[in-house]
Parts: C-alpha cells; sequence; structure tokens
C-alpha cells in the first residue's frame, strides 16, 4: 500500500497545540485502519517528542514514531491555517505537519522517510506546493513525487558481498562506534557559563549516541577527570574562558579549544569537530604517535592550538583568570563589611559607619576587638565583620596579579605575581597596578622557566632561581620605573569617578549597562563586570564611594536580559518556541540571581534582536542605578544581597524600568518579524509540479 491515501490528508488541521493536534492526524490512520490502538500510538509519539521538539525551520513539523499499534509504514498530511501551531521550531510555528508512523518492527522504515521527507521539505517549491493545493489528492501526488520506499531486499539481495566483508579503516571503525571525549569547562566566575557548557555537551553526546565526562573547574569546586578517563578518551574538548587548569594531563590527545560560550550555543557541533578530529588522528597512527613523544619528552602539547589562538584572545584568558580567583575575595570582603555597616547603623545610629572604622587587632585601647570582644555587643559583632572584611578586601589586588602571572606562567608565576601585586598596594597602585605586575611576572617567570640550564642547577630553577629573579625583576621594575606613572593614572581615574555629576554619571551608567547586556557574559559583558569588581579594592570602607555605584550598576544591568526574557516568554508566549518558553521559566531564578546567561538561549535562537533589546534595556538600568546613587560592595548575588544595598527601592525600580523597556523591545521585534515571516509564506506562488 501507498505510503499516503487521500484519507490522511486534513487541508484544515487544527488543534491547540502541537499534542491536539497530533492526535487529529493519528485519527486518520485509525479511520484507514493503520492503527490499531490510537493511545499506544499517541503516547510513542509523545515520547519522541518528549526527547526534543519536531519542528524544523520554514514552518514545518514532522511528529514521528516506531509503534507496536502501526500495522505498516504510513504517512498523514495536515496543513494549518496562517497563525500556525508551535511545532518547537526556532523560527515561530508550524503550518505543514507530516506525521510519520512506522511499525514497531518496521525495520528502518521511517528512517527511510525521515531523511527523504526532510529534504523535500526544504525546498521552497514542494512547500509553497502543499501550501497551494487544493484537494487531498493533488498533496498526495506531491509527496508521492518526492517521499518513497524502497522495495524491501529478498535475503539474497540482503546478503553481503564477501569481497566486501573486510576490516573497516581505522578511521571508519571511528566513524562508526560511539566514542568517548572527556571535557573541561570554566568561565571566569565560575557560576553559570561553566555548569551550562557542561550540561550543554552531555546533552548534545547523549543526542549523538557518544559518552563524555566533564570536568567542571568552576566556583564549587571540581571533581578532576582521572588517568584512565583521559586515557580512554576519543579527543577532549576545552571549552573555558580560563586557563585550564593542569592542560599537561592531555598531552597527546585530538584536541577541540573554543571558548565555553560556543559549548553553550553549539554544544553538538563540537562534539562533531571532536569526532572528526578523532577519526584524524586513527586514519594517522604516525600523528598519534608524534603528540605521544612530544608529551614525553617535556615538549608543550598545545603549541599549535596556542598559535592559533588570537593574541587578544590570550590576553582576555590571563585577565579573566585573576578575576575568577579575585571574585571569592570580594565577594566575602564586600559582604563583611556590607554586613558590619549594617549591625553598626542598629547599635549606634547615623555615626555607626564612622565609628565601626576605629576598631582593629593592634590598638591598645577599647577599640582593638581581640582584647574586649563582647558577644552581646551588636557594635563588637560590627567590628569583628568589619576586620574580617578589609582584611579579605587587602588581598584583593595581590590575587588577581598572581593569577594572572599564574595564567601565564603556571606555578613560577605566583610568587612574583602575589609579590608585585602587594607591593601595587602599598603604593596606591589600585587593580591597574596589579594587572601590571600580574602580565610583568607570568612574562618574566614564564621567561626564566624556559632557560637551558645546566642539569645540576634544574632541581633547584623552581623553588629558588626563578621565583628569586622573577620577583626581583618584577618588584623592581614595578617600584623603580613603573609604579609611579600608574598610581598617577589610578589617582586621576578616581578624582575623575569621585567629580563625575549628573550627565556624567548618567553616561557612565548608561555605558557599563550597555556593555553588561552587550554579549550575556561574553568578553564585552566581563570587562564591564571586571572593571566594577576590581574597582572595589579602591572604595575601601568609604560609604559612598562611587565605585560602589559602579558595582550597583553593573548587577542590576547584568539581571535584566534573562527576566526581561523570562516575562517575554509568559506575557507572549506564541513569538516563542516550547524550548524558549521553558528556558523563560527558568530565567526567572537565573535573572533574580545576576547570572546574565540564562538569556544565552535566546540570543542564540535570535541574535539581533535579543541583542539590541537587551543592550537598550541594560543601559538604561546601569544609568539609572548610576543617577539614583544606588551601592553596592557584593560582586554577585543578585536579589539575594538586597539587604547590603543602598537605596535597595531605587535599585529595584531602576531593575524593573530596564527590564520592561527590554521585554516590550522583544515582544515588538519578533511580533514583527513572525508577521513578515506570515506574509511571505501567503505570497509565495507555487511552482507547478
Amino acid at each position: 500500500m501507498p505510503l499516503i491515501s487521500d484519507e490522511q490528508v486534513v487541508l484544515d488541521l487544527t488543534g491547540a497545540d502541537r499534542h491536539e493536534a497530533t492526535r487529529a492526524l493519528a485519527e486518520r490512520l485509525v479511520a484507514t485502519g493503520r492503527c490499531t490502538d490510537l493511545e499506544v500510538f499517541i503516547a510513542d509519539v509523545r515520547e519522541r517528542e518528549s526527547k526534543m521538539a519536531t519542528g524544523l525551520p520554514g514552518g514545518i513539523g514532522i511528529p514521528h514514531a516506531r509503534s507496536a499499534a502501526i500495522t505498516e509504514p504510513s504517512l498523514v498530511f495536515g496543513r494549518i491555517a496562517e497563525d500556525g501551531i508551535d511545532w518547537g521550531a526556532k523560527d515561530g510555528p508550524a503550518r505543514l505537519v507530516f506525521l510519520i508512523a512506522a511499525p514497531a518492527d518496521g525495520g528502518d522504515a521511517h528512517m527511510q522517510v525521515l531523511p527523504q521527507l526532510a529534504r523535500a521539505l526544504m525546498r521552497e517549491d514542494f512547500r509553497a506546493a502543499l501550501l497551494a493545493a487544493e484537494s487531498p489528492a493533488e498533496v498526495v501526488a506531491i509527496v508521492d513525487e518526492h517521499v518513497r520506499l524502497d522495495p524491501a531486499p529478498t535475503p539474497a539481495e540482503n546478503a553481503p558481498d564477501p569481497a566486501s566483508v573486510a576490516d573497516p579503516a581505522p578511521a571508519e571503525r571511528a566513524a562508526e562506534r560511539p566514542l568517548r571525549f572527556v571535557a573541561v569547562t570554566s568561565c571566569p566566575t565560575g557560576i553559570a557559563h561553566t555548569y551550562m557548557a557542561a550540561e550543554a555537551l552531555e546533552n548534545a553526546a547523549r543526542e549523538a549516541g557518544h559518552e563524555i565526562e566533564v570536568e567542571t573547574q568552576g566556583s564549587a569546586g571540581s571533581t578532576p577527570l582521572t588517568a584512565g578517563q583521559i586515557a580512554a578518551a576519543d579527543a577532549v574538548v576545552f571549552a573555558h574562558d580560563v586557563e585550564v587548569k593542569d592542560r599537561a594531563r592531555f598531552a597527546g590527545k585530538p584536541t577541540v579549544d573554543v571558548g565555553v560560550k560556543q559549548a553553550i550555543s553549539d554544544g553538538p557541533r563540537l562534539l562533531e569537530q571532536a569526532a572528526e578530529l578523532a577519526a584524524a588522528w586513527a586514519a594517522d597512527p604516525e600523528r598519534a604517535q608524534r603528540a605521544a613523544g612530544e608529551a614525553a619528552a617535556g615538549a608543550a602539547p598545545d603549541a599549535d592550538a596556542e598559535q592559533k589562538v588570537g593574541a587578544g584572545t590570550r590576553l582576555r584568558q590571563w585577565l579573566m583568570t585573576g578575576v575568577s580567583y579575585m571574585i571569592p575575595f570580594v565577594a566575602a570582603g564586600g559582604i563583611l563589611i556590607a554586613l558590619s555597616f549594617m549591625l553598626a547603623q542598629i547599635a549606634l545610629g547615623e555615626r555607626g559607619a564612622i565609628e565601626i572604622v576605629k576598631y582593629g587587632l593592634t590598638s591598645s585601647d577599647e577599640f582593638n576587638i581581640a582584647q574586649h570582644f563582647d558577644a552581646t555587643s551588636l557594635t563588637s559583632w560590627a567590628a569583628l565583620c568589619f576586620v574580617i572584611g578589609s582584611a579579605s578586601f587587602g588581598f584583593l589586588v595581590p590575587i588577581l596579579s598572581g593569577y594572572i602571572a599564574f595564567a601565564i606562567a603556571d606555578r613560577p608565576g605566583l610568587v612574583p605575581g602575589i609579590v608585585g601585586g602587594a607591593i601595587a598596594t602599598s603604593m596606591n597602585a589600585g587593580f591597574l597596578g596589579g594587572i601590571v605586575t600580574g602580565l610583568l611576572a607570568g612574562a618574566l617567570a614564564r621567561w626564566i622557566s624556559s632557560w637551558k640550564v645546566h642539569k645540576g642547577v634544574r632541581g633547584v630553577m623552581p623553588v629558588v632561581v626563578i621565583p628569586l629573579l622573577s620577583t626581583l625583576l618584577t618588584a623592581g621594575l614595578f617600584i623603580t620605573v613603573l609604579g609611579r606613572p600608574i598610581v598617577g593614572l589610578m589617582t586621576a581615574m578616581n578624582d575623575g569617578l569621585n567629580g563625575l555629576t549628573g550627565a556624567g554619571v548618567l553616561v557612565l551608567g548608561l555605558i557599563l549597562g550597555a556593555m553588561m547586556g552587550f554579549d550575556l557574559g561574553g568578553p564585552v559583558n566581563k570587562v564591564a563586570y571586571g572593571f566594577a569588581t576590581a574597582g572595589l579594592s579602591a572604595a575601601g570602607a568609604a560609604m559612598d564611594a562611587p565605585q560602589l555605584k559602579i558595582m550597583a550598576a553593573v548587577m542590576a544591568a547584568g539581571m535584566v536580559a534573562p527576566l526581561a526574557l523570562a516575562l517575554a516568554t509568559a506575557v507572549r508566549p506564541r513569538l516563542f518556541s516550547a524550548p524558549e518558553r521553558e528556558n523563560g521559566k527558568a530565567a526567572w531564578l537565573l535573572g533574580a540571581s545576576f547570572i546574565s546567561e540564562g538569556a544565552i538561549p535566546f540570543a542564540a535562537a535570535d541574535p539581533i534582536r535579543i541583542i539590541v533589546a537587551s543592550t537598550i534595556g541594560s543601559a538604561v538600568t546601569g544609568g539609572l542605578v548610576m543617577l539614583f546613587g544606588a551601592t553596592l560592595r557584593a560582586p554577585h548575588g543578585g536579589i539575594w544581597v538586597l539587604p547590603l544595598i543602598g537605596q535597595p527601592l531605587l535599585f529595584v525600580a531602576a531593575l524593573a524600568a530596564g527590564v520592561l523597556v527590554t521585554a516590550a523591545l522583544v515582544i515588538v521585534l519578533k511580533g514583527a518579524a513572525a508577521r513578515r515571516a506570515n506574509a511571505r509564506t501567503a505570497a509565495t506562488v507555487p511552482i507547478a509540479a
């Protein structure tokens, strides 16, 4: 019997959603005797849909399943009115729907139909002909011309040719069998991108039938991959914006090296690249042997990869490594200082924040909390929080400097970087001084580590020679040559920030807000965030420092996009696919927690409209926060640190304004795009068969 008949065509398909429409199509199979149990078949189709939506670009849906309730391979066609029904495609609702049904024991029948139908549906003339068809018979003729089942082979035809039965080439074996991958994901803050990338890679591997183990080098720590897991892997994927820790473990393995955001937006493609690379290495055993030999000899295993990465990307990775290690010190110090001010104001009134800064550990009077701590006194607790918080803040620049150097030169860079950062702090060179000493220390330590020395000296190089010479050169150059101009620059920057009023404050907020909303956790976003967190070191114990306003503006602006998209999916769900609506539910919590990455799935599907809307709305919020004078010491937390925010009601008002602007722009832009797409579809002239 043919795949499709006149009775299996519905030219006026309707339904509240895709499940109801699928049921209407399946009922036609029951009517033609091809389905023996409607509910069993519907359950099988829904089980397939739960794994991945079956919508295709161009207004198409292709629900399909094998089922014991189906007696023979079959197609049912449905055409929906102009508004369409959401079938999970990123570009909008579906108007052309094919239900593909195959018997449970029907071999690869539906896998024959699926690619033929998908290829045909990608042709504009095929879609236009279906949209213009005036009768079921016309639809059947159009489909029969493009989609047909091959006749089942006879046993003799099915027997393999003895000449063709040979051991496949290694590359072919690699392509045929499920592959094993290992991956490392990491981002500067180690909060969202790191784990979202890991999940995306795991989902992509599962869909492709491969295995993957992911090491997340995030803020919650990581469980390192074992040597056995790495050895068994066919290829390695690095998705990172900071340096991968202990990268040498992966020496001698084919490696795909990208930014963390690429894994979130295109995990399947990364695994395809890794599979292609694994096949290439399997086809060229000498390549793997060379890589293994280089690793055994101590050669840099990723030299080729480093050459392919641009200087700008390397610099950003080094800086973001420093920022990622600095952020926990900022969080601990900033929150403790903010808590100390809150407690002091409760205990001492308006003068509390001024009085509390007198307390310490070295004074010999009543302000020494080590000698006069009273567990029943709010003042003592406020002083304790202030002293500990201030101590944590004192490490910001040394840690920033030390781990920038660590990213460049590995462990040899830590000593000169941290010492250089401490000297920059003592000279009031601030975070700019920390950046300069970190880069200088890393470069010097890496250069000294590369020296070819006598084997008798080699043993003392890492513990004596490298730290001694690199620290002496780094600190000496900074004190005598580089420090004074950087101090002057920092002084000018701080004076400029302190002198900002009115329009200047608004413009700075607009710029920082736009940067936070532009790439949602990408390089531009991280520049603004790094500027804000590093600037906290200059704020010290001041209550109204401009750096605290900058931090508040940056955090509020970073919350706008995910919250706005969550709101847009709730207000106008038909403009979004089913996966996007699910992402919208999660985006409420992500946005409220200052995790901008909650908006990435939307930006990946519709980058221009989402980025434009996000940039404008985030700029509005950043400008208003600066204008309102809201302040913040914590580098992260979203609404969970609202009690620590100065002017919290105005902060929330500015955030709400940006969210409403972004949500409105998204709805307007996506609505206009949907109307244009429908108009083009309606105006399409069918091509005669």
